[in-house]
């Protein structure tokens, strides 16, 4: 069964709540900052050409069949384990890999799955900390009286704290932006832990954070910690995201 958003501006906490509510005629914000929708954005804003979001491997390497030798790059995870044959999923490593011009062709265990989840909505984008003040305006510039739809992939079937963190973020922008608008209380939970610390603290304490840190990648979870620094907007169209 799925419900009617009584808000004009919702977040969902993990990716397989998506179901649960119509998607019809609303903007929907796709966040895994760790590191899915970061490392898309970083991509675009370095310069691939457009990213190929999959459900999986299988559907990656299905996808790269369409593509000459040389014109893509496969990037990719499944729980947190670099896929055989595929770049880091991270975005520090994959723009040294390099990008530019290139088709990015991306599957994760939580993010591209979200992503091509939400498609039934008319607008879908690509959201984390890197560009919210540009999908921001961009969402009050064309889409200003829309129902907007925050979903955080989550991990492991459950929320988790940089996702929902981001969410309060875009809570935050949007009621800047846009006025302080009808608030579901899911909205206003993640506002309030945005509000309460900084975000690379809020990063790097939560357990994929603290993996990271394991893995002496503490310098990527710094990279998708930043605010606001990218003016990159990508949007789900046809499968593909591209900037807009």
């Amino acid at each position: 069964m799925t419900v009617q958003l009584n808000h004009k501006v919702h977040v969902l906490f993990r990716r397989e709540d998506i179901d649960m509510v119509r998607l019809e005629h609303k903007v929907v914000i796709v966040l895994d900052v760790l590191f899915a929708t970061s490392t898309m954005i970083a991509a675009l804003a370095d310069g691939a050409r457009v990213v190929v979001p999959t459900l999986d491997e299988a559907g990656a390497r299905a996808a790269a069949e369409r593509y000459d030798a040389g014109s893509y790059v496969l990037s990719g995870e499944l729980y947190a384990e670099t896929l055989p044959g595929f770049v880091s999923p991270t975005p520090l490593v994959l723009m040294e890999h390099g990008v530019r011009g290139k088709t990015l062709i991306y599957s994760t265990t939580n993010g591209t799955v979200a992503l091509r989840n939400a498609g039934a909505a008319p607008h879908v984008f690509a959201g984390a900390l890197l560009n919210a003040g540009a999908l921001v305006q961009h969402i009050a510039a064309h889409h200003p009286a829309s129902t907007i739809l925050v979903i955080c992939s989550g991990s492991m079937g459950n929320p988790n704290l940089e996702d929902t963190y981001g969410a309060g973020c875009f809570v935050d922008l949007i009621a800047r932006e846009l006025g302080e608008r009808d608030l579901s209380d899911a909205a206003h939970a993640a506002r309030a832990l945005f509000l309460g610390e900084s975000a690379e603290s809020a990063l790097l304490r939560g357990r994929v954070g603290q993996m990271m840190i394991a893995r002496k990648l503490t310098d990527e979870v710094r990279y998708a910690a930043r605010i606001s620094t990218l003016d990159v907007v990508p949007k789900l169209v046809d499968g593909e995201l591209r900037a807009v």
